[in-house]
């Protein structure tokens, strides 16, 4: 799953369509189908098809950069708080209109696990810090950083979180569990939360 090849391919890729995010995941394929929104398990994400999801068992996880950065408030965001805990990093931008669409969702499965030992943290991307401000005011439940080059999606190479919305699941032991490239719904992602909540340890690392 870790072989250089692909790596670099992930990386680059990851490269391109964040930085120059055209488009939010979710919509046609260029066959004219939509993309897949199947859990795969154990998959090579290198090959997995945008919309898809895929859920890593311990011992084919990678280790997930550790966040950090500024908040949309201008203060600093502390690292230090997702030590031990699941973390939901949810990938969005404003002028992204499925990103608005699962705002809802995120919130409610976050108010559902948060006594799980459970984070969620935002990461905005290619976006005024106003316009972003304004797209969480009045229902902003956990923090967002705010990261408009595209920094902190770069980080997960391994997996390559290349579309938004995405949102990445990462262990307690600070392993990525789950990506998924597409619109999340509370149905879906709250099921896979507590999975990985309710994991003895981890991935290894």
């Amino acid at each position: 799953m870790t072989g250089m090849s692909w790596r670099l391919a992930a990386a680059t890729l990851s490269a391109a369509v964040i930085l120059a995010a055209t488009g939010c995941a979710g919509g046609p394929t260029r066959d004219g189908g939509q993309a897949s929104t199947a859990v795969v398990q154990g998959a090579d994400t290198g090959r997995v098809d945008p919309g898809a999801s895929v859920v890593y068992p311990p011992a084919e996880r990678a280790r997930a950069p550790r966040l950090g950065g500024e908040l949309l408030d201008g203060s600093r965001f502390d690292a230090a708080t997702l030590d031990g805990q699941v973390t939901v990093v949810n990938f969005w931008a404003s002028w992204c209109a499925p990103c608005r669409a699962e705002a809802g969702e995120l919130n409610a499965t976050f108010t559902a696990t948060k006594n799980l030992g459970v984070r969620f943290v935002g990461v905005n991307l290619r976006d005024g810090r106003d316009q972003a401000k304004a797209f969480v005011e009045g229902r902003e439940l956990y923090p967002s950083l705010f990261d408009p080059a595209g920094r902190v999606a770069l980080g997960f190479t391994d997996v390559s979180p290349n579309t938004i919305p995405a949102t990445v699941i990462v262990d307690r032991k600070g392993m990525v569990a789950v990506v998924l490239r597409k619109v999340v719904s509370q149905r879906e992602l709250e099921p896979l939360v507590r999975q990985i909540a309710g994991e003895a340890g981890g991935g290894d690392g």
